[in-house]
């Protein structure tokens, strides 16, 4: 049956940033609502983009810490040496560069929360660390020797199933027992009743209020194509998709030639050149410019493209000169 996408009568409901028509994510918001009002160390598992980040924020201003710090971190960003500084901090003179004490997230964070995203990338001799915290709630800072003394709720998010990687020896299973006292499942875009059409106007709308052109229609074929992909990036990925239709579509009416080729069934396409002579790294720079071209610049929509992060695109556009 051909899908229809129009503009919903009724507004979707907002918790806490998360835009939603369905109930499985209104009954996910009563199991939070009620977690929330707890102590206890709660691991959000999500795929990609699905809003993990904005559930911990949410936990957070719905707690008695409310008036208290929240910090965040992405686990998988920095190096082993980069992580231990940030969460613990560093005394003056701890290694090259540290020319004064530093605070960690930690000390920053003390009597409120600290959320840890892809906690399954920390590397086992950071894991035992923070273990002694959520045991004792002390830590000592990189080159320090007086333990420090904190009131701190742990928060954190994976996509990754943590009993296989302690199956795989890469994950402690003493720190998995003491992170997910509460598991959540925040559930995937595409098991959203509902979702993918609400989502889709509410980001169409979002950008009617900041770009010359304004969508005020959805082509049948666009809503098929929109409502039969799987969405591995999730909202995050929607809400490219229908950026990607503003910057390169025109007129009121969004068509299926203005949406990403994956969504189309096809392969994005590729550029004829001799490559024969092109190192490695010649090729991923030319890979990086032929997505921002197709992209028109955009670089949230050319990580999508690229099927990464736009924080390791990010990286590889510094690496490679990239402006």
């Amino acid at each position: 049956m051909p899908k229809v996408c129009k503009q919903p009568t009724t507004p979707p409901k907002i918790f806490h940033g998360l835009v939603t028509t369905s109930q499985q994510m209104e009954e996910f918001f009563e199991i939070a609502r009620r977690v929330a009002r707890t102590d206890a160390a709660v691991l959000i598992r999500g795929e990609t983009g699905t809003g993990k980040e904005l559930i911990a924020k949410a936990l957070h201003d719905m707690s008695s810490r409310r008036n208290a710090p929240f910090r965040a971190l992405n686990c998988a960003t920095l190096t082993p040496e980069l992580l231990a500084s940030e969460l613990f901090g560093h005394v003056k003179g701890a290694f090259t560069g540290a020319i004064r004490d530093r605070k960690g997230l930690f000390a920053l964070s003390d009597g409120g929360t600290l959320f840890l995203d892809e906690i399954a990338e920390l590397p086992l001799d950071i894991q035992a660390r923070l273990l002694r915290v959520l045991q004792e709630q002390t830590f000592v800072p990189v080159g320090g020797t007086e333990p420090v003394s904190v009131n701190v709720r742990v928060l954190s998010a994976t996509h990754s199933s943590l009993r296989s990687l302690v199956e795989e020896k890469k994950f402690r299973a003493d720190l998995m027992y003491r992170i997910r006292v509460v598991p959540l499942f925040l559930p995937p875009l595409a098991e959203r009743d509902g979702d993918i059409c609400a989502l889709t106007w509410h980001f169409i709308n979002k950008f009617n209020a900041i770009y010359d052109r304004q969508i005020t229609g959805i082509d049948q074929n666009v809503a098929n194509a929109l409502d039969n992909y799987p969405w591995p990036g999730n909202v995050r990925e929607l809400q490219n998709v229908v950026e990607f239709a503003f910057a390169v579509g025109k007129g009121e009416i969004w068509t299926f030639d203005e949406i990403p080729p994956e969504l189309r069934g096809e392969p994005p396409p590729q550029i004829s050149r001799d490559t024969s002579q092109m190192t490695e790294q010649d090729l991923e720079r030319q890979r990086l410019l032929d997505a921002l071209r197709q992209a028109g610049g955009k670089r949230s929509v050319a990580a999508d493209l690229l099927d990464i992060s736009r924080t390791t695109l990010w990286r590889k556009l510094r690496e490679h000169g990239i402006a």
